[in-house]
């Protein structure tokens, strides 16, 4: 539950260019088992990056997705996740693939922008740190405990 990797970028970089940065943050050693991402993410660098660290991706296909060659690892493990969400319907395929974890790190992203909507530094370098300092925090407060809730009656 804590945030692992950051990377800040201008309003003219998309998310799915710095997804293998993001996984080149976290050390080789340690195990990623599955990166889960919406369909944005649905690129081939993506899945090869995924592929690289060998984890699993939980990454939708596209509504017009069409199987790709499938000439590496992660073409391969995207036209697998493409025939069974085709096979059991996209809503199925959500359910069985785990898809609905992806909203955790919704929630941590919606925390981190609790800490405020907008960057006070004006310095790109400045608001990298910003960004770090604001992570840490949130590391730490998740480090500290995560409430255990408990149905009463």
């Amino acid at each position: 539950m804590e945030i692992r990797a950051v990377e800040v970028t201008s309003s003219n970089v998309g998310d799915a260019p710095v997804l293998p940065d993001l996984l080149a943050q976290i050390p080789a050693d340690e195990e990623i088992a599955t990166v889960t991402a919406d369909g944005a993410y649905d690129t081939r660098a993506c899945h090869d990056a995924i592929a690289a660290r060998r984890a699993a991706a939980i990454i939708p296909p596209r509504r017009n997705a069409r199987p790709w060659k499938a000439d590496t690892a992660g073409a391969r493990a995207r036209n697998e996740s493409l025939r069974a969400s085709k096979h059991l319907g996209r809503a199925l395929w959500r359910n069985w693939s785990g898809y609905h974890r992806r909203s955790r790190g919704e929630t941590k992203m919606n925390c981190v922008k609790q800490l405020g909507q907008r960057l006070m530094s004006r310095d790109f370098d400045r608001q990298v740190a910003e960004v770090q300092i604001r992570v840490a925090v949130l590391n730490h407060f998740t480090a500290l405990g995560i409430p255990m809730t408990v149905a009463a009656g």
